[in-house]
């Protein structure tokens, strides 16, 4: 890396600053997929497994976008490495605004493909984004506490995840929606969006970023691969992805089971935020614990940032206090799911992930809202499972760092073929069945772990 490592700590506050508007801005735009599945299967009346072609697009996006990366990098040497994360990072924000601005036509024409293709458009950009942004926030400071500034900018990621089926969902289901007009009520939301993506990008292009470049020989090889940590990583990421999506692409259509909680779309999309919040939770937390804080410390601003998190949710929810308990017991177990992790970033995966079995498991065998609670809680164990991953898979890689970072991106894969399959096992066996599948990514996860991530190449 160039001379901007010398950098002293307080010169990376702006660029992190800044960074974490960029990934508030991505977590939005991704939730609200979860509005645009009952959405677009009302408009077009599709079974769910068409629906979920949604996240299909969408994240198969990634999955071909990281795919050409890698194959340039392979070429060519690594595309970051040439041309620096701020213009990657700018590339990745005017692919994303030009996906936006597709949902226009999308609309006026009245076509699934074409929304689809739209999606598939925002996908690629986001590729480009998350290969620069993630391993940028990872290199800004030292490599000892890279997880928990990840974590960190995750935490802020998930705040867009969690105002999104809110705000999202009241401008697509109310505020824009209009019976006699088919999809028309995306046109104006997703231009919006698009004209934020393009300042955003103005503002990273004015804003001094330290412009990280590699010094060494770019090597034209799959370098990367070599390492046990990474290979292992992007299944793991592929897991991560795919369960965490399904359960969210699942929880409107699940929550509105009379067996569960019958709940129309416009109030179900109200418990969608807790979902999504959870992540932000364990996020904030996951940063503060894995951070150099004494433990007093340490431990209380864990407690503060989970309740003032939990607040900006039941705000933005306008659910009632007493609905929320269950969930707030929860929080309790994820508090002390930390203290069990010891701020070892392997060791707390695997926690979570074991926790995310036992509450798929109550799911898939209870009713009412014991079921709502036991998977809507998931969203606050999944929460340090990528910055967590992907620390944990780039860890020592050096100069192959990129080339990993978009094979760790490639994986998000999961997120378009694992709600696809969970689709299928729904239309056959019914939605409360169907959780089976991402309980089987997390058990990968939970391996990945205790005991994948510790393997290192070792060098002869």
């Amino acid at each position: 890396m160039d001379n901007n490592l010398t950098m002293n700590q307080s010169s990376y506050r702006m660029p992190l600053l800044t960074l974490t508007s960029l990934f508030f801005m991505w977590g939005f735009l991704t939730c609200m997929n979860d509005i645009l599945i009952p959405y677009l299967k009302g408009v077009f009346d599709l079974k769910y497994w068409q629906a979920m072609l949604v996240q299909f697009a969408f994240f198969g996006a990634y999955f071909i976008g990281s795919l050409i990366y890698f194959l340039f990098s392979i070429r060519i040497g690594d595309p970051i490495n040439r041309i620096g994360y701020k213009n990657g990072i700018i590339i990745g924000l005017c692919i994303s605004a030009l996906g936006c601005v597709l949902f226009y036509p999308a609309a006026q024409f009245v076509s699934y493909g074409f929304f689809l293709s739209a999606l598939f458009i925002l996908g690629l950009g986001f590729t480009m984004l998350q290969i620069a942004a993630n391993p940028y926030v990872s290199i800004l400071g030292d490599e000892s506490s890279a997880s928990s500034r990840l974590n960190l900018a995750q935490a802020f990621n998930s705040l867009g995840t969690t105002i999104a089926p809110v705000l999202g969902g009241y401008l697509v289901f109310e505020f824009f929606f209009d019976d006699t007009s088919g999809a028309d009520a995306v046109k104006i939301p997703y231009l919006i969006f698009a004209m934020m993506f393009i300042v955003v990008a103005f503002l990273i292009l004015k804003v001094k970023l330290p412009s990280f470049t590699n010094e060494d020989t770019i090597e034209k090889n799959a370098g990367a691969l070599k390492y046990p940590n990474l290979y292992l990583g992007i299944l793991a990421i592929f897991m991560y992805v795919g369960g965490e999506v399904a359960i969210g692409s699942f929880l409107i259509n699940f929550l509105g089971l009379e067996e569960i909680a019958g709940l129309e779309e416009g109030i179900a999309k109200n418990y969608l935020a807790y979902y999504w919040g959870g992540a932000m939770i364990g996020r904030f937390s996951g940063a503060i614990s894995l951070s150099n804080l004494v433990p007093t410390k340490k431990y209380l601003l864990m407690i503060l940032l989970s309740l003032g998190s939990y607040g900006l949710i039941f705000a933005i929810s306008g659910l009632s206090f007493s609905t929320t308990l269950p969930y707030l017991a929860l929080m309790v177990l994820n508090f002390f799911a930390f203290l069990l992790g010891k701020a070892f970033a392997g060791r707390t995966l695997g926690i979570f992930s074991l926790i995310c079995i036992m509450l798929l498991i109550g799911t898939i065998f209870s009713t009412g809202y014991t079921a709502m609670w036991l998977v809507i809680s998931i969203g606050l164990f999944n929460s340090i499972m990528w910055p967590n991953i992907f620390t944990l898979a780039i860890a020592g890689l050096g100069k192959y760092t990129s080339q990993g970072s978009s094979l760790l991106v490639m994986a998000i894969l999961g997120g378009a073929l694992i709600p696809v399959l969970q689709g299928f096992v729904a239309d056959a066996f019914g939605i409360q069945i169907s959780f089976i599948v991402p309980m089987v990514c997390y058990i990968y996860i939970l391996y990945y772990g205790f005991f994948g991530s510790k393997k290192r190449l070792t060098l002869r």
